[in-house]
């Protein structure tokens, strides 16, 4: 049972390897622009809606079985943050973010490939945000890795550090809930165990 997934996000890519699901990477090219306005949990699946029909509706590798959409965006201070615009806009989310927390919503949706099913849902995980210096802020920006984010920040990567703790799933977080997707797969009929065996 081959997965689709609908991402260009490496993090997302290497959480499924990591739990032994092998995808198909297909980009989807949406504009997440178009959403601008919506509230947090909703744009986050929404966008995750298109993309996994972008590349659904598209041509598929042969034995492709499912397609998988993710989307994560920061909730903070009532504000939907994606990838910042530029290092500038990085920096002053920093200094926004630094001792508070925000609220990393991912929305995730599945679609079966031959039936056209489709099952979805966000997943939220509240993040604490260290009271990092503007050193810290200064250095962590200059790396470049906070540009490439939602929210500015990774929790597997160089920002690891600046996040004192999270309340929820890990994984969310890095951009994708495995156990969401086991779920999401239940709903359609699947077991996660099955795509074990598609990437064996």
């Amino acid at each position: 049972m081959q997965l689709v997934l609908a991402s260009a996000s490496p993090a997302r890519l290497k959480t499924l390897r990591q739990a032994g699901v092998e995808p198909e990477v297909i980009v989807s090219g949406v504009d997440e622009s178009q959403l601008d306005g919506l509230p947090p949990a909703e744009l986050a699946l929404q966008l995750a809606e298109l993309k996994c029909a972008a590349v659904a509706e598209g041509p598929l590798p042969d034995g492709a079985a499912l397609v998988l959409g993710c989307d994560s965006v920061l909730e903070h201070d009532g504000r939907a943050l994606g990838k910042p615009g530029d290092a500038d806009e990085a920096t002053v989310r920093w200094r926004e973010m630094r001792g508070t927390s925000g609220v990393l919503h991912t929305g995730h949706c599945l679609r079966e490939v031959t039936t056209g099913r489709v099952a979805a849902a966000t997943a939220s995980t509240t993040v604490h945000f260290a009271d990092v210096s503007d050193d810290e802020i200064a250095a962590y920006v200059a790396t470049g890795e906070p540009l490439q984010v939602a929210g500015a920040f990774t929790v597997d990567g160089l920002g690891g550090a600046f996040v004192a703790r999270i309340e929820g799933d890990h994984h969310n977080v890095v951009g994708l809930s495995l156990p969401l997707l086991r779920d999401l797969l239940a709903e359609l009929g699947h077991t996660w165990t099955d795509l074990w065996e598609a990437g064996a």
